[in-house]
C-alpha cells in the first residue's frame, strides 16, 4: 500500500485500486498478501513478486535492491524514481516527448532574469526533488517576480530543487493506462458533459490515438507499467504531457482498469518465471 503521506486527498482511492487489483489476481489463482509501506520498510515482505504503490525514499531504495537481487517489482523502483519531477522532466524532454519548456533550478537561485530571457511569464513551480506531498508543492505564478517569491518559500520549507514549467493555454486532460494491455482511458475533467471516448464532445484537433501513443512512449522511457497523468490540449490542437504518475488512483475508471492491471501483472509473472527456469 502507499503510505498516507503520499496520498494527499486520495488515501481511500489509492487503497481501493490496490485492493481491487489484488482481488482480480486472486481470481486468477494468485496468493496475494497485502502490506503497508511501513511494513515493507521494516522488512516484513519476503515474497519475490512485489506489486506496489510505494513513494517513500526508503521504499524506493529497497525496491531497487530487491529488483537487483532478482525480484519482480511492478512498478519498478527505478521507474518510480524516474517519476520524481526533475528526473521526469529531463527524461521526457530528452526523449522528445511533448512537454512544456522548463527550467530546473536550485530554490536559492535568482531566477527572474532567466525567466525573462526565456520569455516565460506565467509558469508553474513544482517540487523537483521528489513526489508532491502537499498542494503547496505545485504553485502557479503570474509573473517572474511572483515566481521568485514562490521559489523562496520552497527554500524556506527545505525543498532544494524545483522545476519551473511554462504555463500552457488550453484544456486540461487526464489519462490512465496499463502497459502491455489495451487499457487506456482519458477524459476532460472540466468539460460538461464528460467527454470520455466521444470525439464530438471534445475540443477540435484532439487525436486520442496520438495521446495514447505519446503516453505509451512516456511509460516506456520512464520504465512504468501502470500509469496516469495530465496533459494540455492547446487551442491549436497541440498536446503536451504536464505530469506523469506511477500508479495513480484510477478513481474514475477503477473497476474498468483492475482486470487489465491483473492481466499486466500475470504477463510479467509469466515472463519472470520463464527467465528463472
Amino acid at each position: 500500500m502507499r503510505a498516507g503521506a503520499y496520498s494527499p486527498n486520495h488515501i481511500g482511492n489509492d487503497a481501493a485500486i490496490l485492493n481491487i487489483a489484488a482481488e482480480q489476481l486472486r481470481k486468477r489463482g494468485c496468493e496475494v498478501n497485502i502490506y503497508s509501506e511501513e511494513q515493507f520498510n521494516a522488512g516484513a515482505v519476503t515474497e519475490d513478486i512485489i506489486i506496489n504503490m510505494c513513494r517513500e525514499l526508503r521504499s524506493i531504495d529497497l525496491l531497487q535492491k530487491r529488483e537487483d537481487a532478482g525480484a519482480l517489482v511492478i512498478n519498478s523502483g527505478y521507474g518510480i524514481e524516474n517519476c520524481t519531477r526533475e528526473r521526469m522532466t529531463r527524461i521526457l524532454l530528452g526523449s522528445n516527448i511533448p512537454h512544456p519548456e522548463s527550467l530546473m533550478v536550485n530554490t536559492d537561485e535568482a531566477i527572474k532574469d532567466n525567466l525573462i530571457k526565456a520569455g516565460i511569464t506565467r509558469c508553474w513551480i513544482k517540487r523537483g526533488d521528489f513526489h508532491a506531498m502537499h498542494k503547496e508543492d505545485v504553485s502557479y505564478a503570474r509573473h517572474p517576480e511572483e515566481a521568485q517569491e514562490v521559489l523562496q518559500e520552497y527554500f524556506l520549507r527545505g525543498i532544494k530543487r524545483a522545476v519551473i514549467n511554462r504555463h500552457l493555454e488550453g484544456d486540461l486532460l487526464k489519462f490512465y493506462g496499463v502497459c502491455d494491455t489495451q487499457f487506456f482511458y482519458w477524459f476532460f475533467p472540466f468539460k460538461s458533459p464528460q467527454a470520455k471516448g466521444s470525439v464530438d464532445k471534445v475540443p477540435a484537433g484532439f487525436n486520442p490515438e496520438y495521446l495514447k501513443t505519446i503516453c505509451r512512449r512516456a511509460a516506456d522511457v520512464l520504465d512504468i507499467k501502470i500509469y496516469g497523468g495530465d496533459a494540455i490540449l492547446s487551442p491549436e490542437g497541440d498536446l503536451q504531457i504536464i505530469d506523469f504518475n506511477d500508479w495513480p488512483s484510477f478513481a474514475p475508471c477503477r473497476n474498468e482498469a483492475a482486470p487489465y492491471i491483473a492481466k499486466c501483472v500475470m504477463s510479467a509473472i509469466k515472463e519472470h518465471l520463464n527467465k528463472k527456469s
